[in-house]
Formats: C-alpha cells, structure tokens, sequence
C-alpha cells in the first residue's frame, strides 16, 4: 500500500516512519511561521497535504539520475559532462570557485568526495554552421547549439540519499514560501479595501453634507447629486462585502493557515522537473533529421518554480573528489590572470 493510502487510513493509522516524517515537515513550515501555531488544530489540517507534498516530492527527486563523478578524466568519457562544461580543466576550477561545497569539505573532514546538486544555465541558439555531405563542406547551415553556464552548486550531501533527503527539505520549503506568500497577498488586500472604503466614506459624507447644507442655500443639480450619492453608497457596500470575504481579524491565522494547506495539497501546481531530451554531438549542435543518427542521445533535468519571474534551471546531481578541489591560491591566481587578459585583450 502507498504512502499516501497509509497517510489516509482512518484512526490516524499511518506508519511511525511516515508519520515522524510528515511531522519533521510540519516543524519546518513552522519555523518559517511561528505564528502559525495559534491557527486552530494545525498540525491535524495540515498533515495529509503535507504528506500529498512529501510523497509528489520524494517521486520527483528519486527519479533523478545517482550523482555524475565530476572531474577531468569523466569530462571525456560522459556526454552529460562533456555537455555541461566547454573542457575537461573547466570542471575542477569551475567546482572549487563554489563556496558552498568547499565549506562542506572544511566541515567534513573525513569526506574523500561529496555529493552536490549543480545547477546551470542552459541556453539555446541558432547559428549558421557547417556541415560535411559525402565530399563537401557546407557552409552556412542552419544549427542550433546548447550551451551551460552560471554554474552553481547550493547544496551538498555525504552520500546520494543525504543529498536527496535534503533536496525534499528544500522543496518543502519553497512550498511553505509560496503559502506564505500568498497570505501575504491577502493581508496586502486587507489594507488596500480598507483604504478604499475609508476614501469612500468621506466622499460620501461630503456629498450628503453638501446636499443638507450648500444645496439648500444656492441650488444646484439634484439629480446629478443624487445619483452620484447612490453610486457611491452602491460601491461602499460593495467594499463592504469585499472585507466581510476576506474574515475578521480573529480568523486571519486560520485563513493564512489554509492558504498554505492548500499549496501543500498540489505541489505539481507549483514546482515541476520536465526532462528534455536532445541528441547532440561533442560540439553540443543538435542533430536531427538524418544527422540524428550520429551523437548521443541525452536526458536533461530542468527544474521549473513560478516565481516571478520563472525561474528555470538545468541540474545534475554530481560526486565531486575533494582532492579535485584546487587550492584557494591557484583560484585567486587563476582570477587575476583573467582579469588581466581581459584587460590586454
């Protein structure tokens, strides 16, 4: 039987492990939102969407290939590496530049390796290329090319299930971000209708003062007043009826609370990995057509959140040998010779 069949059962018959795991999530949304606890039996309404979102989490991240070994040697045996970094030195000065993992190194002593998500920047461009047919060289051929860059890494792990274990953690919290976000939306609403109705109110008591005062001394439009008068009633209770929607005060933190339940309960409406396969060749052009038949075919994780703006980065998850770590001072060497071709060049 499934998790989620487990999590459902009636007298609260999940297993131990399952249950201690949903509650572990709980505790990191209220971390995030302290306040949160006051909101009327929150760990009972909030338990099965957050075990919805720990199962659609855990599906998501296990179907992630195991970690790529990172280094000079793999860049020219794994087409995903040869993919990601334009040569083989490109991989040791690339990963040592990230402050994240050499900390985890310095934290970590008795690691040979580490385990890390590396994010990238895929880009996509059209070009005109060449192409050998049979004995001759064609110029000028339309191409599309890939390319990976900002490479990061954010997160490391001592093993592959430590890395994914906090990978799930992370997504969770991103969910718990989009549920606070939208609560703050609506207290964002809150203010905004109070205003308006505040702004009418006086509008309307001018008017109606004006129509019980000035207008009986000099005259003026009455019908003109009078619809104006009615018009404004009409939208203050509109106003009215716009606040009454949003609950009293007392009720904002069950409000808030189940803005974030309902996040939790579609997850795949609020963070997606898709997996766009191209064929390329060792010049990262992408082949089709008859072309398609030479090159390798590759399976390229790319991870979707909608922020604003959207967000969407390639990723793989990569074993990295701490002795592959360059020293501090060749990377500072390495700046400064950059720097300085840059500025003779």
């Amino acid at each position: 039987m499934g998790f989620l069949k487990r999590l459902g059962r009636a007298n609260d018959g999940v297993a131990a492990q399952d249950r201690e795991r949903v509650g572990e999530a709980i505790e990191r949304v209220m971390a995030l939102h302290p306040q949160l606890r006051l909101a009327r039996q929150y760990r009972k309404r909030l338990a099965p969407a957050v075990g919805t979102s720990l199962a659609y989490l855990r599906e998501l991240v296990d179907a992630v290939p195991a970690p790529r070994e990172a280094s000079a040697a793999a860049w020219a045996v794994d087409p995903y590496l040869h993919a990601y970094f334009a040569a083989p030195d490109d991989v040791a000065s690339t990963l040592s530049r990230a402050a994240e993992l050499r900390a985890f190194f310095d934290n970590n002593n008795d690691l040979p390796e580490a385990c890390a998500v590396l994010g990238m920047e895929m880009t996509e461009r059209h070009i005109l290329g060449v192409r050998q047919e049979g004995d001759t060289m064609r110029r000028d051929v339309p191409q599309t090319t890939v390319s990976f860059s900002d490479h990061q890494v954010r997160m490391c792990g001592r093993d592959d299930a430590e890395l994914r274990n906090g990978i799930v953690a992370r997504l969770l919290d991103q969910l718990a971000l989009e549920g606070l976000a939208r609560t703050a939306a609506d207290k964002s609403r809150r203010s905004a209708l109070e205003k308006e109705r505040a702004l009418l109110k006086t509008r309307l008591q001018l008017l109606e003062r004006q129509g019980r005062g000035i207008r009986g001394l000099i005259g003026g439009d009455v019908a003109q007043e009078l619809a104006e008068l009615e018009r404004l009633a009409a939208q203050v209770e509109e106003n009215a009826q716009n606040l009454a929607g949003l609950g009293l005060r007392e009720e904002a933190l069950d409000r808030e609370l189940e803005y974030v339940r309902a996040v939790f309960a579609h997850p795949e409406r609020h963070l997606t990995v898709s997996t766009l396969r191209l064929r390329l060749n060792r010049m990262n052009v992408v082949l089709e057509g008859e072309d398609a038949q030479e090159g390798e075919e590759l399976a390229f994780r790319i991870a979707s959140v909608p922020t604003m703006p959207p967000r969407i980065r390639a990723f793989s998850l990569i074993r990295f040998a701490r002795a592959g770590m360059l020293p501090q001072r060749n990377m500072f060497d390495e700046a400064e010779q950059q720097l300085a071709s840059g500025l003779w060049s």
